[in-house]
């Protein structure tokens, strides 16, 4: 994962913090559209996730708290994909705090990247 992918997302945080981001009655506001369909990215994207388990993993704060980068992308699949199949769900994954309790984690791991490993990293990726 790059750093610059982490950092896209991360610009959403300080939205998704503010009290009453979903009050709108008239849906989802353009911000939240472009965070989600931001997150539905492939870089984002865990195509073998089980939706059970990945929403047990959402449902326990401690798997968030100390989840690696490969936890995250499969929760944030299922934050995204569930809007597909139950409406509603990007209400209840914002309002229960669940989508910014893993941009925080991924703030954590994105500070223990170094610039030098993200730009070997990024070589990595251009030269395959």
């Amino acid at each position: 994962m790059m750093r610059a992918e982490m950092d896209k997302l991360l610009e959403y945080l300080p939205l998704l913090e503010q009290p009453g981001v979903l009050s709108s009655t008239e849906g989802h506001s353009d911000a939240i559209k472009q965070f989600f369909d931001l997150a539905a990215q492939a870089c984002w994207r865990d195509v073998d996730y089980d939706p059970a388990e990945a929403g047990r993993m959402l449902e326990d704060d401690s798997t968030i708290e100390d989840a690696s980068l490969e936890e995250i992308r499969t929760m944030l699949t299922y934050c995204v994909r569930g809007e597909k199949f139950t409406p509603g769900h990007w209400d209840h994954v914002l309002s229960s705090g669940k989508v910014v309790k893993l941009l925080r984690r991924l703030r954590e791991l994105r500070q223990t990247i170094a610039p030098s490993a993200s730009r070997a990293a990024d070589d990595a990726v251009v030269s395959q």
